[in-house]
């Protein structure tokens, strides 16, 4: 590792560059600028490709002149410095008005790239990492099948294997950002006759190969955040392969343990915002609405602790675990609350547009917050793994074995 850079010259030059790039962010006045709180956005395929762009363009300015992951070699573009570099950047990064990363982007950079990084090939590594990181390819993940539920083990999607190719054929639900992505990490079951954890093989998929199909699935929020991705005899070369055939298990769960670290602080923006709402009600707040409010704060503040500890346990080289968990499992609940406060703060005015900013626009968070209870591991997947990992309970028995 080089000689580390002084940490107080590093915070300078950081926030120099990004005055550079960006204003400084400034608290609006309540009832100015954009009220939305959407949980999942509303975007057309147009607006949303746009929108992809605009962050793509700040994602490779902040590559091309060294800001970018900060954590990883210099072979991939990074300088090899300590985690706590990197947070003390993205703390740096919220007092500036740089694009909002949609989900495609931690995806990419934060957990497929590192996957690679584990299972990839030299090949693979040269061809998908470096490009990951500046986001010239943006991946999106292919894990979801209709009647698995969170039940990642049990997809059906088939990779057949002919030579130095395979045909794949399945359908994926609930993906994010297909329609922007390039490439998917596909999950498959390649040996039929394994146990279900077993038998399975990861693939990196061009997303406009023959046979990809996406289609938007309509949520009730009105929006299409998701799509359902067909993959109907797409055939890639056995160089599409991510990690060992057959032991695609390890590969996933690699994946799926990266997004536990990456959700933890979701909802905050909302609930704060939520709590500007009780501020600025025109009339006085009653008892029980007080304390309604009062609980969310005190929620979001232990869900920022619990972040505060997965930090350091990742600065200190540590694997959070549990506390990623624990921090997912806050995450949705103080997105429930928020929808709690605002519904109980604006009764019916939270269903009709009066026009009034900051009161119809609280609809798609409640509509859209659910989500999250199954997006990025299900509460009951965390719930297990706490159960399992730090109270030392049995495994929950398998329906086959019921």
């Amino acid at each position: 590792m080089p000689d580390l850079p002084d940490f107080d010259t590093f915070v300078a030059e950081a926030r120099a560059w990004l005055a550079s790039v960006a204003s400084p962010r400034t608290e609006r006045p309540w009832g100015e600028g954009s009220d939305s709180v959407a949980v999942f956005e509303n975007w057309t395929l147009e607006q949303e490709r746009e929108e992809t762009e605009r962050i793509r363009a700040y994602e490779r300015a902040r590559f091309d002149a060294g800001w970018g992951p900060l954590t990883w070699s210099e072979a991939h573009g990074g300088r090899d410095l300590p985690a706590s570099y990197a947070i003390a950047f993205r703390n740096l990064e919220e007092q500036f008005d740089v694009p909002r990363r949609t989900e495609m982007f931690p995806v990419t950079q934060q957990l497929v790239a590192p996957t690679v990084l584990q299972w990839g090939t030299p090949e693979q590594r040269d061809r998908y990492l470096r490009a990951m990181l500046r986001t010239d390819v943006i991946a999106c993940q292919l894990f979801s099948e209709t009647e698995a539920g969170s039940d990642l083990a049990a997809v059906r999607t088939r990779a057949t294997r002919d030579g130095n190719s395979w045909r794949i054929d399945g359908h994926k639900v609930w993906t994010s950002g297909a329609s922007v992505a390039d490439v998917g990490v596909a999950v498959c079951r390649t040996d039929p006759t394994s146990t279900k954890h077993a038998g399975l093989t990861v693939f990196l998929v061009p997303m406009d190969a023959p046979g990809v199909t996406v289609r938007p699935i309509r949520q009730m929020t009105g929006g299409a955040s998701f799509n359902e991705v067909y993959l109907d005899g797409v055939v890639v070369g056995d160089e599409q392969r991510l990690g060992p055939e057959n032991l695609g298990w390890k590969v996933a769960l690699t994946v799926l343990a990266a997004e536990r670290l990456d959700s933890g602080g979701l909802g905050l923006d909302n609930a704060d915002r939520a709590v500007e709402l009780a501020r600025h009600r025109a009339r006085p707040l009653d008892a029980y609405e007080r304390d309604r409010v009062a609980d969310l704060v005190t929620r979001a503040y232990v869900q920022r602790l619990t972040g505060i500890r997965v930090a350091a346990a990742v600065v200190a080289g540590q694997d959070p675990g549990a506390e990623a968990s624990v921090g997912k499992l806050l995450a949705t609940d103080t997105m429930a609350r928020t929808s709690e406060v605002a519904r109980m703060l604006l009764g019916g005015d939270l269903t009709v547009d009066s026009g009034r900013w900051g009161e119809y626009a609280w609809l798609e968070h409640v509509l859209g917050a659910p989500g999250y209870r199954i997006a990025g591991g299900t509460d009951e997947i965390q719930r297990n793994i706490l159960a399992e990992r730090v109270l030392g309970l049995p495994r929950e028995p398998s329906r086959s074995g019921s």
